[in-house]
C-alpha cells in the first residue's frame, strides 16, 4: 500500500471541482468509466505517455487512505494501477502542484513520496 497515490488533472477541470463541482476527471476517465491514478513509480511514465506536450496539467495528490474505494487493475503492461469509480472526495486531496513542461517537452514533478 502508498501512502499516495497520483492523478494528472487539466487546469480547467479541477478548477471546476475547486469551485464544488463533483470530480469525475478528465473525458478520458468519464470515457473508462473511472478516474486513472497511479503510483509514485508510475506517474511520471504515465505523464510521458499520455500527457506529452500538454502545459495545463496539475499533479493531484491524494491520501490513499482517504479514500475506500480503490480498485487496483492490471493496465495494458499489466502493472496494478489504482483506478477510483465515482467522484474523487476533495478531502482526501493533500497536495495540488503544478506540472510545468521542462525544456525536453516533459513535465517536471515536485518530489514524491
Amino acid at each position: 500500500m502508498s501512502q499516495f497515490l497520483y492523478h494528472l488533472a487539466r487546469r480547467a477541470d479541477w478548477e471546476k471541482a475547486e469551485a464544488g463541482e463533483p470530480y469525475f476527471g478528465s473525458a478520458d476517465d468519464l470515457r473508462d468509466g473511472f478516474i486513472h491514478f497511479s503510483t509514485a513509480s508510475q506517474v511520471m511514465e504515465s505523464a510521458a505517455r499520455h500527457r506529452a506536450g500538454e502545459s495545463d496539467n496539475l499533479l493531484i495528490v491524494v491520501a490513499e487512505s482517504g479514500v475506500s474505494a480503490w480498485r487496483w487493475e492490471k493496465a495494458r503492461s499489466g502493472a496494478l494501477f489504482p483506478h477510483l469509480y465515482g467522484a474523487l472526495p476533495l478531502d482526501a486531496v493533500v497536495g495540488v502542484h503544478e506540472l510545468p513542461l521542462g525544456p525536453n517537452g516533459l513535465h517536471v514533478f515536485p518530489p514524491l513520496v
